[in-house]
């Protein structure tokens, strides 16, 4: 699998020949847009930095609703749960989207997550192999929650997202705290990363640190 991030909450995710954008964002969030030509794109909610599809360029299939859709090989899963800790009646509703690929590797992406989900919801991430999740806090989860989370799934990697960083403004904070909290290994990986199946499984629980 080969993961590139291209800051906030978008990640390209290559692998077996299928390839997905998550949570593209316009040009005000700061970041240099994403130059990918995605199969599949995934939008967990409609805020301006995670549903710029219409800047992405080529033929691709937008999922942006929860369900149970099966495109290009790999069956996603979106989970609803809520941008906030009030239900959503604050910034609405969030998706977490579960992929698991045809040889049986799975990854989560979720989203502006703002609560820890219930109960339900976890037992459909049980055993997730592969997470991206939202740890800057304000807007979403913070650290505590996310390391909450984490301790819950136990993934074999943990990839942080949506944290404060030199191109943003919004009022989140950085990586380190959640890194402190989580005393996990830590990989910095730079923009991208790839890893095989083999070696995700043998793997002991560990972050990927990306950076711009």
């Amino acid at each position: 699998m080969k993961i590139k991030w291209f800051g906030h909450s978008s990640f390209g995710i290559e692998y077996m020949n299928v390839k997905i954008l998550t949570d593209p964002f316009n040009e005000t969030v700061g970041y240099p847009l994403p130059n990918y030509q995605p199969d599949i794109i995934t939008e967990s909610h409609q805020h301006f930095d995670h549903n710029a599809h219409h800047l992405i360029k080529g033929k691709y299939i937008l999922i942006n609703t929860p369900g149970e859709h099966l495109s290009k090989g790999v069956k996603i899963i979106g989970l609803k749960t809520y941008h906030d800790k009030v239900k959503g009646r604050e910034r609405g509703e969030n998706i977490i989207f579960k992929f698991k690929f045809s040889d049986g590797l799975t990854a989560a992406h979720f989203g502006d997550l703002g609560h820890i989900p219930d109960d339900s919801v976890m037992k459909e991430l049980e055993n997730i192999d592969i997470v991206m999740i939202p740890v800057g806090g304000y807007y979403t989860i913070d650290a505590e929650e996310a390391k909450e989370i984490i301790n819950i799934l136990n993934p074999k990697i943990i990839i942080p997202m949506h944290f404060k960083t030199k191109y943003i403004k919004f009022p989140i904070n950085t990586v380190e705290n959640f890194i402190d909290k989580t005393m996990r290994t830590v990989v910095n990986v730079g923009k991208e990363y790839e890893i095989s199946k083999e070696q995700i499984k043998v793997s002991g629980s560990k972050i990927l640190l990306f950076n711009i």
